[in-house]
């Protein structure tokens, strides 16, 4: 009995010192990594200096306007090093910067939440064509994609846009986000109330 004991107190060591190391991917605010949860967490399982991580990663997009979120790669080594690889903002950051909203629709196919063009959506996909992820990707199949993903944000690609009548639209736009955003906080009071 005491060597089964003995066994499992042997196994249980050499699970607290495995190292997990491999492929972590997220995305990370530009200039603002911290060795906070929920990145430092994650960097701090697989054995990552965080601090030293940190620095790097705010140095290389230093470039970048603070905030930004930046598709991350982080392909940790069994040594505890690690290549970063940092990807562009994901379409979606650059699709609502075109069509100037803070956020999609909340039905996509029964609402609008905004407009951009079709001269948007072609350069959208030209700086996107520097992607590690579009490497092998004809210009038309991303322009494909980039529209793809306006539809699912909510957001209708068209010929043109008048700036005064987009404007008015902004502001119907911004009455509606409105009654939604007390519409959701409603239903989570609502759900407060019954759990408690």
């Amino acid at each position: 009995m005491s060597a089964a004991k003995g066994v499992a107190k042997g196994f249980r060591k050499a699970v607290e010192k495995k190292i997990f190391h491999g492929v972590l991917k997220t995305y990370i605010p530009a200039g603002m990594a911290s060795g906070s949860p929920p990145l430092g967490t994650q960097l701090g399982v697989r054995g990552v200096n965080i601090p030293g991580f940190v620095k790097d990663f705010n140095e290389r997009t230093k470039n970048y306007k603070p905030g930004i979120p930046i598709p991350s790669i982080v392909d940790v080594k069994p040594d505890r090093s690690y290549k970063l690889t940092l990807q562009l903002p994901p379409m979606s950051y650059y699709l609502f910067q075109a069509a100037g909203i803070n956020r999609g629709a909340m039905k996509s196919t029964q609402e609008v939440a905004g407009k951009v063009t079709l001269k948007h959506v072609y350069e959208i996909a030209v700086l996107k064509s520097q992607d590690i992820r579009f490497q092998a990707s004809t210009l038309q199949e991303i322009v494909d994609e980039v529209v793809h993903s306006a539809r699912t944000c909510g957001i209708a690609v068209v010929r043109d846009l008048d700036p005064n009548e987009y404007g008015k639209f902004l502001e119907e736009r911004s009455k509606i986000n409105e009654a939604q955003r007390a519409e959701l906080q409603a239903q989570r009071e609502a759900k407060l109330l019954r759990a408690g």
